[in-house]
C-alpha cells in the first residue's frame, strides 16, 4: 500500500488509525485494558502523551492484579468494555456461561493489519474494489476464564471519513455460553456538551429529525419489531451543539443491518459519552457451541468538521459506491408509473392496458403491477405465501402484460411481499407451522397477516422457489419488495427451547440469504426495498437493492420532511418518490401537480395515479416534467446533494444539486403556508465554484458563483399554499 493507514507505536502501545481526513487513536493500559484516546479531524502524529489522568474515585473499583487506586475500568474510556467486573457503564458484551455468571472481561492480547477489507459472511457490509483503497485493523481480546477470544475489526478508507467496525466471537471452550448482548461498536468520547440527532417517526411518517442535548444516564435509541422499522431508523449523529449544516463537528453512526437495534447513549458522573450499537439485546440469546463463530453487523462512523451536509455527503458516496452493489448501482433508474394508488386490487387486463395507452405516450419508462395478481387475491385478506397467478384476474397472465408493456417500448414490474403468509392460502393449509408462532397461544394479527419464519432454510427455499417459477417464466425488469408488518410471537417450531433468543437474528440471515440468492440470479432486474414504505429504508437492504420506497406518504407537503430527513444518511439515488393523485388518499391534502412533481423529482422519479382521469393540460404538464427529469435525472439521481433550509425549522424548504464539476445546480425552493403580509426571504446556495459564473437557463440572468453562496437569491412571492420554484444554474 502507498500509503499506510494503520500504525502501532511499540514505545507508547497505541494505535493510530489516519487517513487525510481524520485520525482514530487507542492505547493498550495497564491490564491490556485497550483505552479510547480520540476519533475526530486528522492528526499527523500521536505521540503518546494523551494518557488518562489517574485519581482515586470512591466507588469506583480497582483491577485485580493492581494496588493502584488511581485506575479503574469504571471511568476509563474504553473500546470494548466487559460486564461485571467493575465498570458499571452499559457493557458491551454480556455472556451467560456454564456456570450461570454472566461476568465478561476482555483484555487485548494482538493485533494484525491486513489491506483491504474482509468480507462478513451472511450480513451485508461496505466493501472495497482494489485493496490499496483500504486498511484494516484486526484487534484480538481475550477472556480467559471463558476461553473465548473477541476480534474488533476497525476498516479506515484511504479516502474517506469512514471508519467501518464490528466484532466477531469465538468459543475456544469445551462448552457451550449464552451471548446476551454483543455489540458491534463502542465509543467512549471525552467530556464535553454534545447534542444527539436521531431519526424517529411512523407508518407514513418516517425519518423525522430529532435534536437533543445528551443528558445524563442512559439515551436508548431502538427497534424491537423485527425490521429496522418506522419508528426508528439504524443511525444517530453526535454533534457539537453550534453544529449546522455547514459548519461544525459532527459524528454519525450507522448500523448496516435490517433487523432490531439499540443504539445506547449513557453519559456518566464525569460527563463522558459511551456509545454502544449492535443487534438489540432484547429477546436476544445466541447460544454459541464450543469452537463456533458469531459475526456481529457492522457499524459505518463518518465524521465531519463541515457539518451535518459534510457527514450526509461522505454517507452518500459511500453507499452508493461501497455498500450498494450490482448492475444499477450507477444506472439512471426509470421513471415508473406504478396501478396502486390507481386501482387498488380492482384491476384486469383492461385496465392495466388503459394505464399503458396512457403512460407510454407521455414518456413513462416502467409499469408496475402491484399487488393483487396472484393467488385468489382481491383484498388482503388472503393468498400471501401463494406466490402463483391469480387464475381469474388477467386474461393471458403476467407473461400476456408483460408482453404489452413491452409492446409500449416500457419496462415491467412486479410486487411480492415473500416474507409474509395469509391464513387463507394454500401454503398455510399444508404447512400452518411456517408462521412464527408460540405454542398453545393465538397468533398476533397485523393487516390480516401473519411472517414467515425465515430462520428456517426450508422455508426461505419454499418461496425461492416459488419466486424463481414466476421470474422464469416471465421477463420482468423490476421487482417491488414489500413487507407490511412487524413481528411478533417470534419462536420458531424447529429449535430447541434454549436456541428461540436467536429466531429474530436468524430471520434476519434468512432474509439476506433470499435477496442474496435472487439478486444473483437475476442481475437485470432492478430490486426495490419497500416495507409499509419506508419500515425498512437501511443500509442493509440498500446492499442488495439500490433503492427503496421512501414512505406510503405521498403527500408532497408531508415528503418534504421525509424525504429531507431521509437525505441526512442516504444518498438519494436510495429514494423512490412519485407524484400522486389529489386529494391525497394519506392526508386528504391538495397540492399542485408543480408541486408534487417538485417534490418528486428530488429523488428516484415516478407516478401513482390514474392517468386516465387527468385533463390534457395536466397531461401535457406531465409530458415537461418527465422530459425534465430524463435531461437531469444524472445530477438529480447521483449529484452532489445539499440540504439549504430546512422544512423542520421553518415554513420554507430549500435543496440543491450539483454536479461534481460543479458546472451546473438545480435549486429547489418550497413553500408551505401562504401569507397575506408575506415577508422576503432569501435563499443562499452552497458547493458552487465562487470563481465561475453562471446562467439562470429561464432568465439568462449571470451571477458570480460568490454572489449565490454569500448574498443569495430572493426567493419568488406566490399566492396560495404549497408552492415550489426551480432554478437552473449553468457555468458560461
Amino acid at each position: 500500500m502507498a500509503n499506510q493507514l494503520i500504525t502501532f507505536d511499540e514505545a507508547t502501545q497505541s494505535f493510530h488509525l489516519k487517513n487525510n481526513s481524520i485520525s482514530y487513536v487507542m492505547s493498550v493500559e495497564e491490564g491490556n485494558v485497550l483505552s479510547h484516546i480520540y476519533f475526530g479531524k486528522k492528526i499527523n502524529h500521536y505521540s503518546g502523551f494523551f494518557k488518562y489522568p489517574r485519581l482515586d474515585r470512591g466507588f469506583s473499583g480497582n483491577l485485580p492484579t493492581s494496588l493502584d487506586r488511581t485506575y479503574s475500568k469504571d471511568t476509563l474510556p474504553q473500546e470494548f468494555s466487559g460486564n461485571n467486573t467493575g465498570d458499571y457503564r452499559v457493557p458491551a458484551v454480556i455472556i451467560k456461561s456454564e456456570s450461570g455468571a454472566r461476568t465478561t472481561d476482555f483484555r487485548y492480547v494482538s493485533y494484525e493489519i491486513i489491506n483491504g477489507k474482509p468480507s462478513i459472511k451472511g450480513l451485508p457490509h461496505s466493501y472495497v474494489i482494489d485493496e490499496n483503497e483500504a486498511q484494516t485493523l484486526i484487534i484480538k481480546m481475550e477472556d480467559a476464564t471463558l476461553n473465548a477470544t473477541i476480534e474488533l475489526s476497525y476498516t479506515i478508507y484511504a479516502n474517506r471519513s469512514v471508519i467501518a467496525r464490528h466484532t466477531t466471537i469465538n468459543n475456544n471452550s469445551t462448552a457451550a455460553f449464552d451471548i446476551e448482548k454483543l455489540a458491534s461498536l463502542q465509543v467512549d468520547l471525552p467530556k464535553q456538551n454534545m447534542e444527539v440527532i436521531s431519526l424517529p417517526g411512523a407508518h407514513v411518517r418516517e425519518r423525522q429529525i430529532e435534536r437533543q442535548l445528551v443528558k445524563h444516564g442512559v439515551t436508548q435509541f431502538e427497534s424491537r419489531r423485527g425490521s429496522s422499522s418506522h419508528f426508528m431508523n439504524p443511525f444517530i449523529a453526535l454533534a457539537n451543539p453550534n453544529t449546522t449544516e455547514f459548519q461544525g463537528d459532527v459524528i454519525g453512526f450507522q448500523l448496516v443491518y435490517s433487523g432490531n437495534h439499540q443504539f445506547t447513549l449513557e453519559r456518566d458522573y464525569q460527563d463522558q459519552t459511551r456509545v454502544v450499537i449492535g443487534i438489540n439485546e432484547y429477546n436476544f440469546d445466541w447460544q454459541l457451541k464450543p469452537q463456533e463463530v458469531f459475526e456481529t453487523p457492522e457499524v459505518l462512523m463518518v465524521y465531519s468538521d463541515k457539518g451535518l451536509n459534510g457527514m450526509s455527503d461522505t454517507y452518500a458516496k459511500l453507499l452508493r459506491e461501497r455498500v450498494a452493489r450490482g448492475r444499477y448501482q450507477y444506472a439512471e433508474r426509470p421513471i415508473v408509473i406504478n396501478n396502486w394508488e390507481a386501482t387498488y386490487f380492482e384491476f384486469d387486463e383492461k385496465k392495466i392496458q388503459g394505464i399503458l395507452d396512457q403512460a407510454a405516450p407521455l414518456g413513462v419508462e416502467m409499469f408496475v403491477l402491484d399487488d393483487g395478481w396472484f393467488g385468489h387475491r382481491d383484498d388482503d385478506n388472503s393468498s400471501l405465501g401463494d406466490w402463483f397467478e391469480h387464475a381469474n384476474k388477467l386474461k393471458g397472465g403476467l407473461r400476456d402484460i408483460a408482453n404489452r408493456v413491452h409492446d409500449k417500448k416500457m419496462k415491467f414490474g412486479l410486487w411480492f411481499e415473500p416474507e409474509m403468509i395469509s391464513e387463507e392460502s394454500q401454503l398455510y393449509r399444508e404447512h400452518p407451522d411456517y408462521a412464527l408462532q408460540v405454542p398453545n397461544r393465538g397468533k398476533t394479527p397485523s393487516r390480516n397477516q401473519y411472517v414467515l419464519d425465515f430462520s428456517r432454510q426450508e422455508i426461505v427455499n419454499n418461496i425461492f422457489n416459488q419466486m424463481t417459477k414466476i421470474l422464469d417464466a416471465v421477463d420482468i425488469d423490476y421487482i417491488k419488495w414489500d413487507m407490511n408488518r412487524n413481528m411478533s410471537e417470534v419462536y420458531s417450531m424447529a429449535y430447541a427451547a434454549e436456541q428461540q433468543g436467536e429466531i429474530s437474528h436468524r430471520y434476519i440471515l434468512g432474509l439476506y440469504d433470499l435477496m442474496n440468492r435472487l439478486t444473483t440470479r437475476y442481475p437485470k432486474i432492478l430490486f426495490e426495498g419497500c416495507s409499509g414504505g419506508g419500515g425498512r429504508f437501511d443500509a442493509g437492504v440498500l446492499y442488495y437493492m439500490p433503492q427503496s420506497w421512501t414512505s406510503d406518504n405521498t403527500d408532497a407537503f408531508a415528503r418534504l420532511k421525509i424525504q429531507y430527513g431521509t437525505s441526512l444518511a442516504f444518498p438519494i439515488s436510495s429514494m423512490t418518490a412519485h407524484v400522486s393523485a389529489v386529494p391525497n388518499h394519506q392526508t386528504g391534502r391538495s397540492t399542485s401537480l408543480k408541486m408534487r412533481g417538485d417534490v418528486a423529482m428530488s429523488g428516484v422519479f415516478g407516478y401513482e395515479l390514474n392517468l386516465g382521469e387527468m385533463e390534457d393540460g395536466e397531461k401535457s404538464e406531465v409530458v415537461n416534467q418527465i422530459t425534465f427529469y430524463k435531461k437531469y435525472r444524472q445530477l438529480l439521481q447521483y449529484g452532489d446533494f445539499t440540504r439549504l433550509k430546512s422544512p423542520f425549522e421553518s415554513n420554507y424548504t430549500a435543496w440543491q444539486f450539483t454536479s461534481p464539476e460543479k458546472d451546473i445546480a438545480i435549486l429547489f425552493r418550497y413553500t408551505g403556508l401562504a401569507e397575506a403580509q408575506a415577508e422576503f426571504t432569501t435563499t443562499q446556495m452552497a458547493n458552487l465554484n465562487p470563481e465561475m459564473i453562471y446562467e439562470n437557463v429561464t432568465t439568462g440572468v449571470a451571477y458570480g458563483g460568490d454572489e449565490l453562496m454569500n448574498i443569495g437569491l430572493y426567493d419568488t412571492l406566490q399566492k396560495g399554499d404549497f408552492t415550489s420554484e426551480v432554478t437552473i444554474l449553468k457555468a458560461k
